[in-house]
């Protein structure tokens, strides 16, 4: 699959200069193993980068305009390097341009380029490749360039890159997994002080799938506004009743019961959620590195059941799927994945039992639905790289 992606992208950099690319960049997707909405909450989350990208071939010019052509929407853009950038009318250059201003106003240099790229990361399934394609220029313009910026500071680029000029408030865990990941390890990221380290993903004998519902529900946005809402009165009257606690993540359970009704009970399950989550995926990590594959499937539950009737980010699509894949046999673990209402379901399976669950999810959400389910196979694999023309593509 990486080989067809190389490929297709070389041809693509042909059609459109004419000529020979001189290098080849490789920026994966990412997955949450767990921790979901707890990044704005001092919280840690469990991000892995995933075998599927966005391959970016280049060629250094003597000019000072950077061209890009991006395949799979048969479209062109370029811009001088010598002036200031502002936003533009077409979505997908935003993202790049961004970058490039964020490296502008560090008061970095950079040259001309001509740039093809094109990618194998299902588009809106929540594997981020907006984070790929941000993350994976500004790499390549710190390789060929010589920007001298180190890992966290290009996923900080990329993170202002969307907020800037996309217009995405996103946290930072998206553009950290695709710079930072590592082939057969999870990242736990501590989201408020960037402090990360790695943890073996012993998953022998288990497949992660991903399932995904074709679905997202036009509440999303309104949705996740009102949930930092509810969680902001919890925390409010948290630090008023303790204000010597110094982060979320350390109240106790027995502090929030005791304000349960000063704060209301939205609120106090909307803070119960975060911060049994903050502990699953601690308890995580700890499961992945030991390979116990029991443990981490039932702690994917839970947050599944959190997720749904904790935090309320669940639809009926995705709680259907959920429960549907966790009757069948080899299943040990599944859950909603991302901010919610809609996207795609992780699922934690036994290889030997993948094929025949796939089929029977798929018939069976099909037939409640009339929905076509689509099906992701992932592996955890490097963060941005350069690809060496004499490395064996697995």
């Amino acid at each position: 699959m990486k080989e067809k992606l190389i490929q297709d992208t070389k041809d693509a950099f042909r059609s459109a200069f004419e000529t020979e690319p001189e290098r080849i960049f490789l920026a994966p997707g990412r997955i949450n193993i767990i921790g979901e909405h707890v990044d704005y909450s001092d919280g840690f989350v469990l991000p892995a980068a995933i075998d599927k990208h966005i391959c970016f071939a280049v060629r250094k010019t003597d000019d000072a305009k950077i061209t890009f052509f991006a395949k799979d929407f048969n479209d062109t853009f370029s811009f001088n390097v010598n002036e200031k950038q502002s936003p533009v009318s077409k979505i997908w250059a935003n993202y790049l341009l961004g970058v490039f201003n964020a490296i502008q106003e560090i008061g970095k240099e950079v040259g001309g380029l001509q740039i093809a790229f094109s990618s194998n990361i299902p588009m809106g399934s929540g594997l981020s490749s907006s984070a790929a394609l941000e993350c994976g220029f500004a790499f390549l313009l710190n390789e060929i360039f010589s920007l001298n910026l180190d890992e966290k500071e290009l996923a900080v680029i990329g993170q202002k890159s969307e907020h800037t000029f996309v217009g995405v408030k996103c946290g930072i865990m998206d553009q950290f997994a695709s710079v930072f990941g590592k082939q057969h390890q999870v990242i736990m990221l501590d989201c408020n002080s960037l402090e990360h380290q790695y943890f073996e993903a012993n998953l022998e004998g288990y497949s992660l799938v991903l399932f995904d519902s074709c679905v997202k529900h036009t509440h999303l946005t309104s949705g996740y506004n009102d949930r930092r809402k509810d969680v902001d009165r919890g925390k409010k009257v948290l630090w008023e009743r303790f204000p010597e606690v110094e982060k979320f993540r350390d109240f106790s359970t027995e502090m929030l019961d005791e304000l349960k009704d000063e704060m209301g009970e939205i609120s106090y399950k909307r803070c119960r959620y975060l911060l049994d989550e903050i502990e699953r995926v601690q308890k995580a990590a700890e499961a992945l590195a030991k390979g116990d594959v029991s443990s981490l499937g039932n702690l994917l539950i839970e947050t599944h059941n959190g997720l749904s009737t904790e935090f309320e980010v669940s639809c009926d699509e995705l709680d259907f799927m959920v429960e549907k894949t966790l009757q069948e046999n080899g299943v040990a673990g599944a859950r909603i994945m991302g901010g919610g209402f809609g996207g795609c379901s992780i699922n934690l399976i036994k290889d030997e039992n993948v094929d025949l669950v796939i089929e029977t999810i798929a018939n069976q959400y099909k037939k409640a639905f009339d929905i076509e389910m689509k099906v992701y196979r992932v592996k955890i694999s490097d963060g941005i790289n350069e690809y060496n023309r004499n490395e064996i593509i697995v």
